[in-house]
């Protein structure tokens, strides 16, 4: 998966180098048709009048130009501007389609008013909602991530230490086996009557749900890896003296990393629906709160506005897991593709 992601590979050439597939598209073509689509883009802005007239169209059409502008200079330079250029001449086909996809949006709320307006805002609109209601939007990012983090580390640390002991002891599996296939699968959120009734307050509930949703898959990846560690190793080691401790930090936790990252990823995507409707229902702030008053109040682009920090939100998250690992997991690189 980083593979495909420029972000996580060092450049287009590298990852051309390793074998991956090479994009069929001509950079600097490219680069000049994404220049040509957003600086249009920014003339249909500026210059079709709307069906309801909004505030920071001109805005919108100058960080339009800005794009067609950047596009422009890769374009034209090359790789002279390293890494960003080469991030930017990678993703230009995106370029080139989001600026189809912000005209027709444009075109269809508005200019025409095709889409029903406040139902399905414009671009101008969410723009607005940054612009003039960014501390509020700001504050809820701040307590979601805080939310989250609280949650998602202990998930992962109980998860992690869960998993490593019944990976290596058959008599704790034994025990605590049973017990996770019987409420590993139930989903985090048919616990919330009975979290919100037994912790003091919503904010302690919600994190003990969004650990519990962690946990889970933590727990069983983390024990399918030390389980599956191959034998030989443990006896290579016994032979040259090694101690039951250095068997599992040494080897066995080692050898399972790929799969405790494969645990990581699964929980920080479970964790994230939990956060939302642990929000909705107990929290008084964060991204879940905001979306639950943005509908309250029938505020359309607030809602939009949100539901896009939040994919920002996730993705970054995602990004940095993604960095977290390739810098533990160095030692497999090139073996490791997910």
């Amino acid at each position: 998966m980083s593979s495909l992601d420029p972000a996580l590979a060092d450049d287009i050439e590298t990852s051309v180098g390793r074998g991956i597939p090479r994009i069929g598209w001509n950079a600097s073509f490219t680069g000049i048709l994404a220049a040509f689509g957003w600086a249009g883009t920014a003339v249909l802005i500026e210059y079709w009048p709307e069906i309801i007239p909004q505030p920071y169209g001109r805005e919108l059409a100058f960080i339009a130009l800005v794009i067609a502008a950047v596009a422009a200079v890769v374009a034209v330079t090359g790789t002279r501007l390293g890494k960003v250029a080469s991030t930017v001449r990678y993703y230009g086909p995106w370029l080139v389609l989001a600026s189809a996809f912000l005209a027709g949006w444009e075109i269809l709320t508005a200019k025409t008013g095709f889409l029903p307006v406040p139902f399905f805002a414009s671009p101008q609109s969410i723009l607005e909602v940054y612009f003039d209601d960014y501390d509020r939007l700001g504050i809820s990012v701040w307590y979601s991530l805080l939310l989250l983090a609280k949650g998602y580390f202990f998930g992962a640390i109980t998860g992690f230490l869960i998993g490593t002991t019944i990976g290596w002891s058959r008599n704790a599996s034994y025990w605590v086996h049973p017990v996770l296939r019987l409420i590993g699968p139930l989903p985090a959120t048919a616990w919330l009557p009975l979290a919100f009734f037994i912790f003091p307050t919503s904010g302690s509930a919600s994190v003990f749900l969004i650990a519990l949703a962690t946990a889970f898959p933590v727990t069983i990846l983390t024990w399918s890896g030390i389980a599956s560690v191959n034998r030989d190793y443990y006896d290579i080691a016994r032979t040259l003296g090694a101690k039951p401790s250095f068997l599992i930090l040494k080897v066995a936790i080692p050898a399972a990393l790929p799969h405790v990252f494969v645990g990581l990823f699964m929980g920080l995507g479970t964790s994230f629906a939990v956060l939302v409707v642990a929000e909705m229902l107990g929290v008084k702030a964060g991204l879940g709160w905001y979306l639950q008053w943005a509908q309250g109040w029938a505020a359309y682009s607030n809602m939009y506005a949100a539901l896009f920090v939040m994919a920002l939100m996730c993705s970054s998250l995602i990004t940095i897991l993604f960095r977290v690992r390739d810098w533990t997991l160095s030692w497999q690189k090139g073996l490791v593709r997910w």
